[in-house]
């Protein structure tokens, strides 16, 4: 039953929680607080390598801010060229336009979102219905087995 319970909490946790993609900026400017990732371009690779490391490939984070035609990032995790990432904290970079090829926002990817949440609910009603205790005894229709032929050894119960 407590195994039935967490896979019902977690079949729960997939409706609630959609799935998020990286997608190229178009139009609006994203604002304070949304999740991003920046391409960094060969110039970015050369400016930022000595803070950042060598071989820069994508950079994630928040955006804290503009200034300008900057962006003001708390990163949250770098990509290298060889696919190595590196996990940050937060610390605050300054990217300047040369420095950044394609800017990716995090969205809601709707399609997934509603394949996860059909698969979701697809599992939640197979548990729910494989727990369910149609009711009764579970033991009616049990015979205990015959003991009174069983010899005990040591002390009788």
């Amino acid at each position: 039953m407590r195994i039935t319970r967490q896979l019902a909490g977690l079949a729960g946790a997939l409706l609630v929680t959609g799935c998020y993609a990286l997608q190229p900026v178009t139009g609006t400017a994203p604002v304070e607080g949304t999740r991003m990732a920046f391409d960094v371009t060969d110039a970015g690779r050369v400016a930022l390598g000595g803070s950042m490391g060598p071989s820069i490939a994508r950079i994630e984070g928040r955006l804290l801010r503009r200034e300008g035609d900057e962006f003001v990032v708390g990163v949250t995790g770098v990509t290298y060229i060889s696919g190595n990432t590196q996990t940050w904290s937060g610390e605050s970079v300054r990217l300047k336009p040369g420095y950044v090829g394609t800017v990716y926002q995090r969205r809601l990817a709707k399609g997934r979102t509603v394949a996860a949440a059909a698969l979701g609910v697809g599992a939640l009603a197979y548990i729910v219905t494989r727990s369910v205790n149609p009711g009764g005894d579970p033991d009616e229709g049990h015979t205990p087995p015959d003991t009174s032929g069983t010899t005990y050894r040591g002390r009788r119960p």
